[in-house]
């Protein structure tokens, strides 16, 4: 299913964009 697919890709790049940012703002956390 495409749309699997696709939210699955956003929700992946989500969560590595917010490891990144908890790594780069560790103060915010």
């Amino acid at each position: 299913m495409i749309v699997f697919n696709v939210l699955a890709a956003v929700l992946a790049v989500a969560a590595i964009g917010y490891l990144v940012w908890a790594l780069v703002k560790p103060e915010r956390f």
